[in-house]
């Protein structure tokens, strides 16, 4: 296996750009969190919203310089809204592809992704759990409670399945709905409704929940399964998201019924889209237009690789001014002690 070029490149930008911004913009106003949550949450989502649009251009590199095609139909998003996002968990990715999509529809700086503890630490977006609700009942209640309190518009992305689809996942699931009588799966696992759940209650008590947005992800032509695959130059080559939206006023009295329902009917659209020929969805539009024009989208794109670039411009020149000036002080130590 040959390391690409290209992969490196990316997978070394997301997490510069990511490791810069969380230190250089987010360490600055961490006392503002002390006296007043509320200003401190509106300004960090403001600079969250220039560090995703330009210090990572992940929209920019997959679609302008590596092809990547994204195609979404359905329901569409409510720019602002307060909603939860319910997605199967095909690869390790899926959260990072999900850009995407809501560059378009929605705001990226709106965005807060319950995931398990991994090295995506260095990028404020994430709430990170160990997936043991012993441990996790406690901080979740917490930070639901935080958001219901500074009444901030939020979309809260899940992945009910709580791991990414694999044959050993998979056979786990198979296990597991053996023993409690469920139908087996093969292009979802089974979900977990316990957190689901509580985050429904939780937000609903709160008065803090506009829609529950069902999308399922899938990848028609390849599916790079870890950021491993990325270093290797295999990036998707289609991404597709059907959306679907319900409303927090009908929703179901119990919200794992939601999930229930839905998870079964994402398994047929799955099982449909890969047994068709060419695989994709049925075509169709989003009921809510996007957000932005596709001429605000390719600006946006196009500003934050023109960005990235200056920034490692910038980058290279200092290290090479350092580089210079410490032979320099090695030349000047090594022969009479002092400058002339």
């Amino acid at each position: 296996m040959v390391v690409s070029v290209r992969g490196l490149y990316f997978v070394v930008t997301l997490f510069l750009g990511s490791f810069l911004g969380s230190i250089l913009m987010l360490v600055s106003v961490l006392p503002l969190m002390l006296m007043s949550p509320a200003w401190y949450r509106w300004i960090t989502d403001c600079m969250w919203f220039i560090y995703l649009h330009q210090s990572v251009p992940v929209s920019a590199l997959l679609e302008l310089v590596f092809g990547v095609m994204v195609v979404i139909t359905g329901d569409g998003f409510i720019p602002g809204e307060h909603s939860v996002i319910i997605m199967n968990h095909r690869t390790h990715l899926d959260w990072m592809f999900l850009w995407c999509c809501l560059l378009r529809y929605s705001y990226l700086h709106l965005e807060k992704i319950y995931l398990k503890v991994g090295i995506a630490w260095v990028t404020q977006c994430f709430i990170f759990i160990k997936r043991q609700w012993e441990e996790d009942h406690s901080h979740m209640g917490n930070m639901l409670e935080y958001f219901c309190d500074i009444r901030e518009p939020l979309q809260l992305l899940l992945f009910p399945e709580g791991t990414d689809l694999t044959d050993y996942t998979r056979a786990r699931s198979d296990d597991f709905a053996e023993m409690t009588d469920l139908p087996r799966f093969e292009y979802v696992l089974q979900h977990r409704t316990t957190g689901f759940t509580f985050i429904m209650d939780s937000l609903c008590k709160g008065n803090n929940l506009d829609a529950v947005h069902d999308i399922t992800v899938a990848y028609p032509k390849n599916i790079p399964q870890t950021e491993h695959h990325l270093i290797l130059g295999e990036f998707p080559r289609e991404i597709h998201f059907p959306l679907r939206c319900c409303e927090a006023s009908i929703l179901p009295f119990r919200p794992a019924g939601l999930t229930q329902e839905h998870w079964a009917e994402m398994e047929v659209r799955l099982s449909d889209l890969y047994a068709a020929e060419p695989r994709g969805f049925p075509q169709g539009v989003c009921r809510v237009p996007p957000c932005k024009t596709e001429l605000h989208m390719a600006l946006i794109k196009t500003a934050s690789l023109f960005y990235w670039r200056l920034e490692l411009l910038e980058l290279a020149c200092h290290l090479n001014w350092k580089s210079v000036t410490g032979d320099e002080k090695k030349k000047v130590v090594g022969g009479n002690g002092k400058w002339s």
